[in-house]
This record gives C-alpha cells, structure tokens and sequence, in this order.
C-alpha cells in the first residue's frame, strides 16, 4: 500500500492515531469496570469516548497544528464529574505518561473547531451503545478539504480484516484516500488487503444492512421499501460505521437510513458519516442523501442540508432510490 500524492503524510498519522485509539478502547471494553454516563442528548458515554479524543485531538495539534478538528465531545462532562475526568485521564496516561488533567481538557476542547478549507473530523467511538455492549464500534477519523473527505482512517476493534463482524477478530484498521483506493489491514500489524464493493446487481440478493437502534430509522417504511424490491430480509443490525466498512469489503450491499419517525427532523452528524462515505467511495460504491444528491459537509456538525442517506455497492444505487421515493410519497400525509 502505497499513497502518492500529498495526502501520503496526513494518512500515515491517521491511521497511526486510529490504530492507537482503538487499541486503547479495547483496553477499555474488556475491562469488567467500565461504567458509562448519560450525555444531555440521552446518548451514552464513557470514559475511552474521552481518552481516544483526547490522543487524536493532542496529536492532531502536534502534527499539524494549523488544522481545526470537529470532534463530537467535549471538556464539559470531565468538569461536573471528577471521577470520570480520573478514569480518563489514568487511560490517556496508559499511552502518554505526561499527560495531565490540564492538558486532556485542552486537547478534548480542540475539537469544538469550524468547517473552513482544510480540518478534521473525529467520532472517538461511534457506537458507544456497541462499545459497552460488546459489539461493534468503531474510530472514525477524517481529513476534509474544499468539502470533501480526502482522507479516511477508521479502526473496527470487532471487525476481521475481511470486514466480517466476529466475536474472535483482533479487530482490523481501514484507509482510504480520494483517488487512491481503500485498504484493510489488522488493527496490529501487516497484511493489508485492497476493499472492493460486491458485484450484486439483484435487489433480492442484496444483503442489507441496519442500525442495531430502532429510533435510529424508520421500521415501518424501511420494511415497505423491502417489500418494493424484494429484498433479503430481516436485516442484519450493526452499530456504528462499521456498516460502511462490512459494505465496502463486499459483505453487504445496502444501508439505508430513514429518518426515525420519532425524529422527523433529525440530521446526520458530520463525524458519523464523512470517514465511512469515502471508504465505501474508494471501494467503488456510492454514498447519497435519499434524494440522490451528494453529502453536503459544509454545513458544520450536522448535515443540515441533506435528508436521510443511502449507502450501497453503486450497482443498486438507482433502484432503491426509486423505490424510497415512492415509498415515501405513498405513505406521507
């Protein structure tokens, strides 16, 4: 695996810092103690959430220090909670020793950074409900220029380097650069392999793919969009980007995110979705809102602009975007 361009340096530290992170979360979740919180939003978080962003986000500045970072948490919580603000910071030092309370805050905050020409993205776990759970979760790390991912680095601890979800995998790391490809290799170690997107071009061989969250999506419409196209069904339910990553290795064919009906309004996090997009795009397949237009990036955290998001092997793109039109259109009032 070689990178060429000038993207060459900014992939070797992504992956570098993935691989670091992810080590340090399965430290974490297999440790019997692992307590996690509550954030404003309901959503769960707990201590490795804090310590991966914090070693990104403290590499980040010593590496290209000129870059902003959108991350999605921040100092606030370790503030109000100085147990949790002890837990993360003994986990940071497992990795940087000199690390001080001080300094974790100061890294974590960096990533209240704004979209401009040139920054980064991070989800320190995204998954968090996997993570604790034991199942899947990932680290998910992007570069960003002129609103567009160039850079991609993900590490999948629950994922085996042929992108099947396993309970015995030793995890595996993925990157990708725009115009350059995609690679899987072992979250340690060598032996990367190039990801290819599945050659499936039958809606009803297509092998789909869900969130493991029901208030994530719409049930009722995604089982009528099922229905239209005759496909495999029930779905296979995993957390995090590591849909993006089982689609790109050509375990699977389609996710497809609805909008939950309890959320009509709900958009897509930037973090969540911009490293996975270019890794299924550099496996050759396609990544749309459920209009069929392209992520917009540029909005800030939130993708405000775009409705839902369809990911596929490209092969099946139109067809099921057909299909959620009419489902759509048929089923709102």
């Amino acid at each position: 695996m070689m990178f060429l361009d000038h993207h060459a340096a900014e992939a070797e530290f992504a992956l570098r810092a993935v691989r670091a992170a992810g080590r340090l979360c399965q430290v974490v979740r297999q440790d019997a103690q692992r307590p996690s919180l509550s954030k404003a939003d309901a959503s769960p978080v707990t201590e490795a959430d804090f310590a991966s962003q914090a070693l990104i986000a403290g590499w980040l500045a010593e590496t290209f220090p000129a870059d902003p970072l959108i991350a999605e948490e921040d100092s606030r919580m370790l503030e109000s909670n100085p147990g949790l603000a002890k837990r993360a910071l003994a986990r940071v030092r497992q990795v940087r020793p000199e690390a001080n309370i001080r300094r974790v805050m100061i890294w974590l905050d960096r990533g209240g950074g704004r979209v401009s020409d040139r920054f980064w993205t991070l989800d320190p776990i995204d998954g968090t409900k996997g993570f604790v759970r034991g199942d899947q979760y990932v680290v998910a790390l992007a570069l960003l220029e002129a609103g567009r991912v160039a850079v991609a680095a993900v590490a999948a601890p629950m994922l085996g380097i042929d992108l099947r979800p396993r309970p015995d995998t030793f995890g595996c790391a993925v990157v990708a650069v725009r115009g350059q490809g995609a690679w899987a290799m072992p979250l340690d170690g060598s032996g990367e392999r190039r990801l290819k997107v599945s050659d499936c071009h039958m809606p009803s061989e297509a092998r789909v793919l869900c969130s493991a969250e029901d208030q994530h999506t719409d049930p009722k419409r995604l089982h009528l969009v099922a229905e239209r196209l005759d496909l495999s069904w029930p779905p296979t339910a995993l957390d995090s980007q590591a849909k993006y990553l089982v689609i790109a290795g050509g375990q699977a064919e389609l996710l497809i995110r609805l909008l939950p009906t309890a959320k009509p309004d709900y958009k897509e996090k930037l973090w969540d979705v911009a490293a996975g997009a270019l890794v299924v795009e550099e496996a050759g397949g396609r990544v749309t809102d459920l209009r069929g237009r392209p992520l917009d990036l540029t909005t800030g955290r939130e993708l405000t602009r775009n409705c839902g998001s369809l990911i596929s092997n490209g092969h099946l793109h139109d067809a099921v975007l057909s299909a959620v039109s009419a489902v759509l259109t048929e089923t709102t009032p």
